[in-house]
């Protein structure tokens, strides 16, 4: 007997579903305790899984669970060159979701410092690029963010058209329509730390075809901003093999 299919707002426990850069995992553990399992999920992180548990200590509960439920878990995924990541290659995905992407936090640089919001453009840049390549035919790109100063300046919309990306659908973000979600600061400073979710927004990005691309990724930086990036996890052959038949019922490419 089919299940039952199950929504939380965009998300469908029919879908294929990337997420990545993942804090304590509670966004992924949200959406696969809603859905009674999370055999179509992929959740993964920057960071080893030893140094995710260093940073945020309230991820062990939520990788728990996500184990129970069946997701995979991935761990040094760098969104930059996923695409290039050798048991993620094999899949395409109906959605993939980065929630508050950022390029870390660093003593010396505040959020409007010009240096910063360079890094995290490049950071967006390079992600875009990466996903597009892994989506499913109608997959979305989903990357929820604050869309008040400064993190207006990082210009999402542009880097997206820049990577042949259109805007689909703008839809606020509140914490409360998911349940367990704890967003976290991330970085190497208060990495268990949340941060205030002040007009945040998940945009929604479809892959366009180059005629319709009116925006050039390297024409990001307006005048008055004279503005003057992480690493791919690295699989054996055995651990490919081991890891693989796992993904079957995720269709491989």
């Amino acid at each position: 007997m089919k299940k039952k299919e199950r929504w939380i707002q965009h998300y469908s426990s029919s879908q294929k579903i990337l997420l990545v850069g993942e804090g304590d995992f509670s966004f992924s553990a949200c959406l696969a305790r809603h859905f009674g399992s999370a055999g179509n999920m992929v959740a993964t992180s920057l960071d080893s899984s030893g140094m995710v548990r260093t940073k945020h200590w309230s991820s062990e509960t939520h990788l728990e669970e996500l184990e129970r439920l069946g997701c995979v878990v991935l761990y040094n995924v760098d969104v930059k060159e996923m695409n290039r990541h050798p048991i993620l290659t094999h899949i395409q995905f109906d959605v993939i979701v980065f929630n508050f992407p950022h390029a870390g936090h660093f003593p010396f640089l505040c959020e409007r410092n010009v240096q910063l919001i360079k890094m995290h453009r490049e950071l967006l840049k390079s992600f875009f690029k990466s996903a597009r390549e892994m989506l499913s035919g109608g997959g979305e790109i989903h990357v929820t963010h604050r869309d008040d100063y400064p993190y207006d300046k990082w210009k999402l919309e542009k880097l997206a058209k820049g990577a042949g990306l259109n805007l689909k659908e703008k839809v606020e973000f509140q914490k409360k329509d998911y349940p367990g979600y704890h967003n976290k600061r991330g970085g190497d400073i208060k990495s268990n730390k949340t941060f205030p979710l002040n007009d945040c927004y998940t945009f929604k990005f479809s892959v366009i075809t180059p005629k319709n691309v009116g925006g050039d990724i390297n024409d990001i930086d307006d005048d008055e901003e004279k503005e003057d990036s992480a690493s791919t996890g690295s699989f054996d052959d055995d651990e490919v093999e081991g890891i693989l038949p796992v993904f079957s019922r995720l269709h491989l490419k």
